[in-house]
């Protein structure tokens, strides 16, 4: 969570001169060659075509929306303003998951959804500050990340890793190639280092969060995300001179409860259910 904290703040310190294609071309270009080592060594035998072409095909679509709003939101909003809108996308999944795959939600999850999205309010303050387009495309990243995972969680016990990491990545490379001539702003030597940076950053993330899932239960690894909020906070505060409010930390505690509670219900057996 760290080290996806210190790619939240490359992103935000180069979204504020570039556009978001730009962003995702370089880094993109950067992290190809990563994963394609990491195809190379995976064991697992089996084609790299999808078995579920028309769902990679949607998700692919979807993941390609959240990255554009996601790093746009990055690069106007405060890293902690973000991450409290961010964080409800594990709320989103489970009213997704009810409601697309029949999945059933008790009361008390169905509670927890709505405090969660009440923490979203005290964080931002609506009315006390103003609301900013970043916003608006922060919650639309948040549905799409939602939305991506609910498909992951369809196609996961069929596709292979690689495959369902490769696809959506050369989506957003071609799509970024595309917008490129159009938004493509002078780069440095730093920024394309940078954007390097982000690549080993989303990639090793992911690599150690895939270990840790290996070596202990998802009980005890899922929680960590929330550690995230602290380090961007440090970070954010030591290279952008942000400070996280009062009603930010409150708003995030009370999206990271109403999270927590529906991560550890969903593994309490026997718990009462209501239909979706």
């Amino acid at each position: 969570m760290a080290v996806y904290a210190v790619n939240d703040n490359i992103i935000k310190f180069l979204g504020g001169g570039f556009n978001p294609f730009q962003i995702m071309f370089f880094s993109g270009l950067a992290a190809v060659p990563l994963v394609m080592i990491q195809m190379v060594l995976d064991p697992k035998a089996g084609s790299f075509r999808p078995l579920m072409p028309g769902w990679m095909a949607i998700r692919c679509a979807v993941a390609l929306v959240n990255a554009v709003f996601v790093v746009y939101a990055f690069g106007k909003l405060p890293l902690a303003q973000c991450y409290a809108i961010f964080f409800t996308a594990p709320l989103m999944v489970s009213m997704m998951a009810a409601w697309w795959l029949k999945e059933p939600i008790s009361l008390g999850r169905g509670i927890a959804v709505l405090i969660g999205f009440l923490g979203v309010l005290i964080a931002l303050q609506p009315g006390q500050q103003p609301l900013e387009w970043a916003h608006l495309a922060a919650v639309i990243g948040s549905v799409a990340s939602a939305f991506n995972f609910v498909i992951l969680r369809k196609t996961a016990t069929v596709e292979r890793n690689a495959v369902n990491i490769i696809y959506p990545m050369l989506t957003q490379l071609a799509a970024a190639g595309i917008m490129l001539p159009f938004v493509y702003v002078p780069m440095t030597i730093s920024d394309i280092s940078l954007t390097w940076a982000m690549a080993v950053c989303g990639v090793g993330g992911s690599i150690m969060l895939i270990a840790g899932y290996r070596i202990a239960p998802a009980i005890i690894i899922s929680p960590m995300q929330y550690s995230q909020i602290l380090w961007a906070a440090i970070t954010s505060a030591f290279i952008f001179n942000e400070q996280v409010t009062p009603a930010t930390w409150v708003g995030l505690t009370v999206i990271i409860g109403a999270g927590l509670y529906i991560l550890t219900s969903a593994r309490t057996p026997n718990a009462p259910t209501v239909q979706s």
